[in-house]
């Protein structure tokens, strides 16, 4: 089912394509949640720290791959919002054969810096072995996680936000079977976690390209479009590449943040990242938020109405203040009952409650700056200022370096789990002013009828 996202009421059309990009940002974060609840219950806190210690590495690799296959779709979102299904066609054509070679390099190059990376992020003694068995096999499931992005983006760029979502479901509560029997039945241990996480994965992959062979014609490319051309290989790698970098650069922060963390010792790793769990699952109706914006952007700017742009992001401004007060609430209320499910009745929770209780109260207090991010950064990808909102993770890499680079000087927990808001505050107040600067430069072009290819040399 596509959804022109080019008429009606701005305020309820994203509501309606942000609800399942929510449900399904959810299951997504099953797949590590129950890994690690799994993990910390049958194999222990500090396999459940081990898996938690490769998290910045991992959201490294896959949100690099993330960023660089949203980017792909983009120009699909342009092209469809502007009716031309023949362009937007062959840009699904391309995305792919991009994609494949952007695996290969993913694949090799992870295989070939893990064992220096981990040593170089004061990984701990006792976890370091399944660390690296955990992050390892994830990393050969590279491809089925970018091939799932790729093809759940192209969806969405036609405004289908469901069938993605439907799928996600299936594969999450398979993640979830696959998982008891990998660790529990064939003691496999995190590698068990690891195998459930990309066997489930590659499941919503297959499922999402039946289906857009079987049902999406707009996105079904044409016999003679199996090729790379030269514009659209531009254009995709001038949007994809920034926000692929973007991710990366913000990873690197969080790996700079992991490294100050695991100064503390195993039981700080482990308090923390089931603090960190918790709030990722809080925190999926902005990347929800932000998702739906880069669609809806994409889809109006096709069609250069900067108005309905601006209006779009004013109405998901007021959505994400609302849903950035209940989360904080949520969070702080919920987190000791979470905490429980992350570990067996014989961990004592004191001793991992005060490193888990100061990482999150600091982040609520800068949800809104986290909302604000995810909007003006998404809704500038969809116009195809890629670079411009890559410098929002720079400005976040570097907020992250300092404070733990900080904290590590002075010894202080509560400064390395600063980093977080740090980095939101500092790039949440600059998108305000980069999103300005952004669309004054679009008015300026549409006044003298300048093409929106322009945008995008």
């Amino acid at each position: 089912m596509e959804t022109k996202m080019t008429e009606g009421s701005p305020l309820k059309i994203i509501l309606r394509f942000m609800a399942p990009l929510l449900l399904g940002n959810i299951f997504q974060q099953f797949y590590n949640m129950v890994d690690t609840i799994i993990v910390g219950k049958y194999v222990g806190a500090k396999s459940l720290a081990a898996v938690g210690s490769t998290g910045t590495i991992m959201f490294l690799v896959m949100g690099f791959s993330l960023g660089m296959t949203t980017g792909f779709t983009v120009l699909t979102s342009q092209k469809y919002g502007a009716g031309d299904r023949m362009a937007a066609k062959g840009t699904v054509a391309n995305g792919i054969i991009l994609s494949a070679i952007v695996v290969l390099i993913l694949t090799v190059l992870s295989r070939i810096v893990m064992h220096p990376l981990l040593r170089l992020m004061n990984t701990p003694a006792d976890i370091y072995q399944d660390a690296y068995s955990y992050i390892s096999v994830i990393c050969l499931g590279i491809v089925a996680t970018v091939y799932y992005n790729l093809f759940s983006s192209f969806l969405r760029a036609v405004g289908n936000s469901r069938i993605p979502l439907y799928f996600l479901i299936l594969s999450a509560f398979l993640n979830i079977i696959l998982d008891l029997l990998f660790i529990i039945r064939f003691k496999m241990g995190v590698a068990g976690a690891a195998w459930a996480t990309n066997v489930s994965q590659g499941v919503s992959a297959i499922c999402c390209l039946i289906y857009i062979r079987s049902h999406v014609d707009v996105l079904t490319p044409e016999k003679g479009q199996w090729r790379l051309s030269r514009s659209y290989t531009k254009s995709q790698i001038y949007i994809g590449l920034p926000m692929a970098l973007q991710f990366g650069i913000t990873a690197s922060g969080t790996m700079i943040m992991q490294t100050a963390i695991n100064m503390f010792g195993s039981v700080a790793v482990a308090g923390f990242t089931a603090a960190s769990k918790v709030q990722n699952l809080l925190t999926q109706g902005m990347m929800a938020c932000g998702q739906t914006m880069a669609a809806y952007s994409g889809q109006n700017y096709g069609k250069m109405d900067m108005e309905r742009v601006e209006k779009g992001t004013w109405d998901a401004m007021k959505i994400m203040t609302v849903y950035s007060l209940l989360a904080a609430l949520l969070a702080v209320a919920c987190l000791p009952y979470m905490l429980q499910l992350f570990f067996s009745s014989d961990i004592s929770l004191s001793e991992l409650m005060p490193w888990a209780s100061v990482y999150v109260r600091e982040c609520v207090i800068f949800y809104i700056p986290l909302s604000m991010i995810f909007i003006y950064r998404n809704t500038m990808q969809g116009c195809g200022y890629g670079m411009t909102a890559m410098s929002l993770g720079l400005l976040e890499f570097l907020a992250r370096l300092v404070t733990a680079l900080v904290s590590m000087k002075l010894a202080s927990y509560p400064l390395a789990a600063g980093a977080d808001p740090a980095a939101w505050f500092v790039a949440g107040i600059a998108s305000i002013f980069l999103y300005r600067r952004v669309r004054r430069d679009i008015q300026s072009r549409l006044k003298t009828a300048t093409p929106i290819e322009e945008a995008n040399p």
